[in-house]
């Protein structure tokens, strides 16, 4: 699946967030709160994706953590294993098939920008690791038609982090386990587009 294309379905599930949520910032909820009406958002614009066939087939999950019966699990650059319990990820729940990559699309983290630097950088390797490739045959593909043993392959993760006080978000986007682009979106640049369509209704 094209990155890319993966980034834009994202950027407008993120605008509509920030455009008719506002309420949400405006009361500085919790991320459980946020990650919900995200997930919501993420939703919509799969469905409306999926009418052209693009997307058919996969879903948003919230705090997905199983593997066939195991808890899923992935591999660090250290090598140590680590539970994934992401707040927001895309995939097909396996409907794709067993150890192909189109599986998992989107692994999504979302922190307060005053959380600890300790809990935003286990987020990051998270986030590295889930995005690494497959290797055939290897830890992380068993090849034998089984559940990976430990899960990678997302096309795109996404470290999304609120600053209540900046009144901005700042986006970390990373593939193939390294972070490749940041993007920071301000809270007023939506609200400001969203008055001048009303303005000009």
């Amino acid at each position: 699946m094209d990155e890319r294309e993966l980034r834009k379905l994202f950027e407008r599930a993120n605008a509509n967030l920030l455009t008719h949520d506002k309420s949400l910032l405006d009361r500085q909820v919790s991320e459980r709160t946020l990650c919900g009406a995200l997930m919501l958002w993420l939703h919509e614009e799969l469905a409306e994706e999926s009418l052209s066939g693009k997307f058919q087939g996969y879903y948003v999950d919230v705090e997905y953590n199983r593997n066939g019966g195991s808890v899923k699990t992935c591999k660090r650059n250290d090598e140590k294993i680590i539970t994934i319990n992401c707040d927001l990820i895309i995939h097909s729940r396996g409907e794709k098939g067993l150890n192909n990559s189109d599986d998992n699309l989107i692994a999504i983290e979302m922190k307060k920008s005053t959380r600890t630097q300790t809990e935003k950088q286990g987020d990051r390797e998270r986030l590295m690791a889930l995005t690494k490739d497959y290797e055939e045959g290897g830890i992380y593909a068993n090849g034998d038609g089984a559940d990976p043993e430990y899960v990678c392959g997302y096309a795109l993760g996404v470290f999304y982090e609120i600053d209540y006080a900046k009144e901005m978000v700042k986006v970390e986007y990373y593939k193939k386990g390294k972070m490749f682009k940041t993007t920071f979106f301000p809270f007023s640049a939506f609200c400001k587009e969203t008055e001048q369509i009303h303005a000009a209704q």
